[in-house]
């Protein structure tokens, strides 16, 4: 029976646990560049003793930023900075994993602590957001420009770009972002895509969009090396939204299409939703996806004992799970949940002392 600490082998990838950092976004660079802060960050929490240290959503183009403070993958000056954090992470033991996001009609805020909110194309901060249909996700936010065919194409042309960027970078594990009511979750959920067109109305339209750009971004990533894409397992607005139902269907064409692990997280679409906020409040949709779709996934939200992750994995609910906010109290989570359940740590000799 797997454990918390038991190894997991992906195609040619071995996590040495099961225990990952989930994708936050720090909200802290110039120009998309990763700095010293990336690498502090993830860096001590590979030090730390995770698995997987997956970095924050990457944008795609410059435009697909939440904020004019996020990481970056949208041009090859992007590599080197990137390449500097992923050597780190894979000295110390871990697997060296990146999101690829475009916010779409989400983007162009500002950051959590100045308040978040919307910022208008006329502000020179600010710049127009596109979606799949010209709703906007709030009052406050701006109405997206709806992708045109070719808008489409450049979208897709873009995160294959950055997948390209991405193993240049030194990455190892690759992840769409399909979540949180941003690009690829937008044209996925009917309460956001309104498309008359191959890319909206039935579920099979709906899909297209995320789809094709899987298959698109997994040509041209190693088939040795595990793809992976999170969603939203539902919008938590009923029939109205993007359900449970629809999640592993997809999955299973996720599956098809040469992805390893489904990122089972949820919400982010509608503002009126109301999700039942508890600890493991997500780990059912991970469970459902697992035996839905015979795929392998990662389960987050509010997992933050060692006994509750454990329990995850070995009620095989999920293969992977991912830490957020319990990775930000504490660094070292999985050094102090290794010795909490009697498995042996993957201390840093430079750390030997303390443990």
């Amino acid at each position: 029976m797997p454990h918390l600490f038991s190894p997991l082998t992906i195609r040619d990838i071995t996590l040495r646990n099961r225990i990952g950092v989930s994708p936050m976004c720090m909200y802290s660079y110039e120009d998309g560049l990763a700095n010293d802060w990336t690498l502090a960050h993830l860096g001590a929490r590979a030090a730390g003793g995770v698995g997987l240290v997956i970095s924050e959503a990457a944008a795609v183009e410059a435009r697909g930023r939440i904020s004019p403070d996020d990481l970056g993958i949208w041009s090859d000056a992007h590599i080197d900075p990137l390449a500097r954090v992923t050597r780190f992470i894979k000295s110390q033991g871990a697997v060296a994993g990146i999101q690829l996001a475009h916010a779409g009609r989400k983007a162009s805020s500002t950051r959590p602590w100045d308040g978040g909110k919307p910022l208008q194309p006329s502000d020179p901060r600010g710049w127009q957001v596109v979606g799949p249909s010209p709703l906007a996700f709030s009052p406050q936010h701006q109405t997206p420009e709806e992708l045109t065919l070719e808008g489409i194409r450049q979208v897709q042309a873009a995160f294959v770009d950055a997948a390209r960027r991405a193993l240049q970078a030194g990455f190892e594990w690759l992840e769409l972002h399909g979540a949180h009511g941003y690009l690829i979750h937008s044209f996925l959920s009917p309460w956001s895509n309104h498309r008359a067109d191959a890319y909206g109305g039935s579920f099979d339209n709906r899909i297209r969009f995320c789809i094709e750009t899987v298959q698109a971004a997994r040509a041209v990533w190693p088939e040795r090396l595990p793809f992976t894409v999170r969603i939203s397992g539902t919008d938590w607005i009923g029939e109205e939204g993007w359900t449970l139902e629809e999640s592993v269907e997809l999955a299973k064409r996720l599956k098809a299409e040469g992805v390893d692990l489904v990122d089972c997280s949820s919400s982010g679409n509608a503002q009126h939703a109301k999700p039942p906020v508890g600890p493991g409040y997500q780990v059912h949709i991970a469970e459902a996806v697992r035996c839905g779709a015979e795929i392998h996934t990662a389960a987050v939200g509010l997992i933050t004992t060692p006994e509750q992750a454990d329990a995850v994995i070995r009620e095989e609910r999920a293969d992977v799970v991912l830490l957020g906010r319990a990775l930000l109290r504490d660094p070292h989570w999985a050094l102090r949940a290794a010795k909490e359940l009697g498995h042996p740590a993957p201390v840093p000799p430079q750390y030997l002392r303390a443990f």
